[in-house]
């Protein structure tokens, strides 16, 4: 893995060549402590930061390696996603550092690339959904998306002809405020971008036309974010199966038994243990208007605990008491799995740019194969791509084109029928977008969602148990009030909302309890809550 060991994948790399006969020149561009600048290469590891602290490097580490080498392949220590779209650009395009107008744009491109398919249907077909109704097969072949970039700036995002998914406004709207937070200032470590007034237009069923992205007033940030891994305890987990008559009260009865059994023998440890039904509420999807969890209508579930305790003697020892279950436990309980391991997270901290150094060096490996296929690349043409962005065609695609209309107002409807959302996570943050089917219906939908809305709609998040108590509920509404903030930002090139919500993913992806640690199911709870919106104005 490059940004764990990018020397060792540089020597795997040229290993695989080899044994396959082929001519491969690799670079490499890792970070290096300023404390061993000078140590030379006589211990094998130290290109390795201490502790397996990493900081995210941006595009000109990647440029020096295509400046200084040519290589076939460049492999780095932790680098910002988008940098990996971007260095090509300022190295193809002959780009300065100094060009924030140009930076800002290719790295709205790198951002929309970055998740690969996720931008050409990927992660966005919704059976039910007659806006997402892709079709099963059309998920088969699906292409890469690839940017076409001039040297001004000028940006489309495009598919393989004749491909399937779909790459229209809502797959790239989707992915524009993907893990975002203020899109008026996105940072990464090349530059400050802002995303309010990027817009998307499209050309062709296979390429959008993207305009829009700037420079945010803070232009390039002058601190970069360091990781740092820290020990924050043992996670224990356990599931258990149970089917047919009151499956969901044997459960409850499981989980109030291993908690009892946790308590007798290390009192006080039972709240760090969080439960879930799955097939029940394993995700804590209920919906703000009804809070009744129905128990008979499931007939095959499954209960999981999961524990994040300060010593590694009380995770083993959960292990021992839901093993218990088999004996002890109540009747027809089948298929328990059970675990424990040291969990680790990763602390941020913005650390001066000044003090992050990296090195760069290349290895090469002239190849034995015997048959040589010469390619005819033909003659270069250049063309001309760009349409007037204040003019757009009319947009086509491959999927049917749904004329949208404002949703209806002063009647209960599920928010999904107004709306479509992709949920991202950051640390212990999340964000969502909320974007429109019919783009007016913004301004309504700005009445509704409210940060007490939505606190409302992710406060189930942190129930410990399927079970809640008074105690438990109050306890959680008051975490909520004091820890959990809201924050909602609207983007008016794509008439949607940005939400961030913080302190809301149980510690982050690392060390959380739950079923879905990145919380991205979420946007499917956030589109099942029923609104009403209050009627157009003209």
């Amino acid at each position: 893995m490059g940004a764990m060991d990018p020397v060792g994948a540089q020597e795997k790399v040229v290993e695989i060549a080899s044994s396959l006969g082929l001519s491969v020149s690799v670079a490499v561009a890792h970070e290096v402590s300023s404390a061993k600048l000078g140590s030379g290469s006589s211990t094998k590891k130290s290109y390795i930061m201490e502790g397996g602290i990493s900081t995210y490097l941006g595009a000109a580490p990647i440029v020096e390696c295509l400046e200084k080498y040519q290589p076939d392949v460049v492999i780095t220590s932790r680098v910002a996603d988008a940098a990996l779209f971007l260095a090509p650009m300022v190295y193809e395009l002959g780009w300065n550092w100094d060009d924030l107008e140009q930076l800002a744009r290719g790295s709205l491109a790198g951002h929309l690339l970055e998740c690969g398919c996720q931008l050409t249907g990927g992660y966005f077909m919704h059976p039910g959904d007659k806006y997402r109704d892709i079709s099963f097969p059309s998920l088969l072949d699906l292409s890469l998306p690839y940017a076409e970039m001039s040297f001004d700036g000028s940006l489309c995002v495009a598919k393989a002809d004749g491909s399937g998914g779909v790459l229209n406004f809502s797959t790239c709207a989707q992915q524009l405020l993907y893990e975002v937070g203020d899109p008026g200032a996105y940072v990464t470590p090349d530059v400050v971008i802002d995303f309010r007034n990027v817009s998307f237009h499209s050309l062709s069923a296979h390429k959008v036309l993207c305009a829009g992205a700037k420079p945010s007033l803070s232009s390039a940030p002058d601190e970069l974010l360091r990781l740092i891994p820290k020990e924050c305890g043992w996670k224990g987990w356990g599931e258990i199966s149970y089917g047919g008559y009151e499956c969901v009260k044997r459960a409850k009865a499981a989980e109030y038994l291993v908690r009892s059994w946790m308590e007798e023998v290390f009192p006080g440890v039972s709240c760090n243990l969080a439960s879930y039904i799955i097939g029940l509420d394993s995700l804590r999807t209920t919906s703000i208007h009804d809070n009744n969890i129905s128990c008979g209508a499931s007939e095959d579930i499954r209960l999981r605990m999961d524990g994040l305790f300060e010593l590694k003697e009380h995770a083993v020892q959960f292990k021992t008491e839901f093993t218990a279950l088999y004996t002890n436990g109540p009747a027809g309980g089948g298929g328990i799995s059970t675990g424990h391991k040291k969990e680790i997270i990763l602390e941020k901290q913005l650390v001066e740019r000044e003090s992050v150094f990296w090195r760069t060096a290349v290895k090469s490996w002239k190849g034995m194969r015997p048959d040589k296929v010469e390619v005819d690349l033909g003659h270069l043409v250049k063309t001309s791509i760009w349409h007037d962005p204040l003019s757009p065609p009319h947009p086509k695609s491959s999927s049917p084109v749904i004329e949208t209309s404002p949703a209806p107002s002063g009647q209960k409807i599920p928010l999904y029928s107004v709306a479509h959302s992709r949920v991202g996570d950051k640390g212990n943050d999340m964000n969502f977008s909320i974007i429109p089917h019919f783009p007016s219906d913004i301004e309504r939908l700005k009445l509704i969602i409210t940060p007490q809305w939505v606190k409302e709609v992710v406060s189930t998040l942190l129930n410990p148990s399927s079970f809640p108590d008074t105690i438990s509920i109050m306890k959680r509404d008051k975490w909520v009030s004091e820890h959990v903030s809201v924050e909602i930002y609207e983007v008016k090139g794509i008439e949607s909302l940005n939400i961030v919500v913080r302190n809301i993913l149980d510690g982050g992806v690392n060390c959380s309890r739950r079923i879905d640690r990145h919380g991205k199911t979420i946007s499917d709870l956030i589109l099942c809550q029923k609104v009403v919106l209050p009627p157009s104005v003209a």
